[in-house]
């Protein structure tokens, strides 16, 4: 039969290990909730792309195609609240109604202006460097 002091002494390391464990699982689960967390951040983060959307059409006046340098097109399915073309000016962006007769000239214009460079580029020699 254990003595007095033998058996304190197992039930402190009894106790120490059922603590260690708990801290263990404390601890999992814990960094299980974060990663849960985050998961669930970075979810909600990528599918809005309210940054990127376009909320309202542009009331200004519609820049000259010799300064829009391209366009996106933004649908309502991309979770963005409306239907809109975005063009690309040097450091700005203009939201403009995608039924509207001058967006779709500017739009017309800029496939254009592509659809020359890429003839241009197709046309040009191979070799550009000289010996």
């Amino acid at each position: 039969m254990p003595s007095g002091a033998s058996l304190h002494l197992n039930f402190n390391n009894l106790y120490r290990k059922n603590t260690d464990c708990r801290t263990m699982a404390s601890s999992k689960v814990s960094l299980l909730a974060a990663l849960c967390s985050l998961a669930i951040l970075f979810s909600c983060i990528s599918s809005t792309q309210s940054a990127s959307c376009c909320l309202r059409y542009s009331r200004r006046r519609m820049p000259p195609c010799s300064r829009v340098l391209g366009y996106t097109i933004q649908t309502i399915k991309t979770s963005c609240d409306i239907n809109a073309i975005i063009f690309h000016l040097p450091g700005a962006f203009v939201c403009a109604d995608p039924s509207k007769h001058s967006t779709q000239i500017r739009m017309k214009c800029v496939d254009d202006k592509r659809r020359v460079i890429k003839e241009i580029i197709k046309d040009a020699p191979a070799n550009t460097t000289s010996a």
